[in-house]
């Protein structure tokens, strides 16, 4: 699956910010090393120290370009390869004061980017040969949802909404708030602008027979079992059989496939994010 990158001018946006954060006043070490006005070239690659899905080495690439345009990063792997331990992912030169100066900005981008998306691949693995498509949750880091969800992306999942403007979801809360699905779905549906579709979520089959009565556009399955789930998708197909199914609610890596093979459309899961662990890289650097 080919991921797409934000927009340069978004992406350039936050990579400044976490430059700035970093660097603060200065570079203390690096300016001290090299307090002359010559340039000093450096060279270097980036290393896997285990196993994994790479991701974010465009983005990486990036900060260095940002600090200065002469640093050319040449990643060696496809973005969303499995790569193993040992394997260079990445060739970098340029002055050396750079490269010192904004590795560990790009780094951490990689090592927690490259994370995820070796998550959503076991994820996404589990369920390759049914035709379901694993899709990701607004449980992202703040300040950190739109890479977040780029690497779930190179992973193999599909991105949910980026945001509460991309589309209605009426969850329990909202279900609560309004004093009953059908209540809810009246009352959006008055409101929204007309492309947005409007996704309920149900927990029983009574209120999956209450969004089907109110053609809500995707009915989302929070938490059945097993059993439950089947029932609720075939209640569903026979009623329209256009509309989107998706499951979501206590997903793992043990339970994903048996709540695929109940034919819903979609799985959604915060899983890929919230219990990933950054993915080991390393940069080593030597003087020309």
């Amino acid at each position: 699956m080919k991921a797409t990158l934000p927009p340069k001018i978004i992406l350039d946006k936050l990579l400044k910010e976490w430059l700035l954060e970093d660097i603060g006043r200065g570079d203390r070490t690096t300016a001290g090393l090299f307090a002359g006005d010559e340039v000093i070239s450096g060279v270097g690659h980036w290393l896997v120290k285990e196993p994994g899905v790479i991701a974010g080495l465009p983005i990486a690439a990036r900060v260095f370009q940002i600090l200065d345009e002469r640093v050319n990063f040449l990643p060696t792997v496809t973005e969303g390869e499995w790569c193993n331990k040992g394997t260079v992912i990445a060739k970098l030169d340029g002055p050396l004061d750079t490269l010192l100066t904004g590795e560990r900005v790009a780094l951490n981008i990689g090592m927690r980017l490259s994370g995820i998306a070796t998550m959503t691949h076991k994820y996404a693995e589990k369920i390759s040969d049914l035709p379901v498509q694993l899709v990701d949750t607004r449980k992202t880091t703040p300040g950190l949802r739109i890479l977040e969800k780029y690497a779930t992306q190179v992973g193999g999942a599909k991105n949910h909404r980026m945001g509460l403007d991309d589309a209605v979801m009426i969850k329990d809360n909202h279900i609560a708030a309004a004093g009953g699905i059908g209540e809810a779905i009246a009352k959006v549906r008055e409101m929204i602008p007309y492309p947005l579709t409007i996704e309920v979520e149900t927990e029983t089959l009574a209120e999956v027979e209450t969004a089907l009565e109110h053609q809500a556009d995707i009915i989302m399955l929070d938490n059945m079992s097993g059993a439950v789930m089947q029932e609720a998708v075939k209640m569903i197909r026979q009623n329209n059989s256009r509309i989107k199914i998706e499951a979501s609610g206590n997903i793992t890596l043990e339970t994903i496939r048996n709540v695929a093979e109940t034919g819903v459309d979609y799985i959604s899961t915060s899983a890929p994010i919230t219990r990933s662990t950054w993915l080991d890289l390393s940069m080593k650097l030597e003087k020309v």
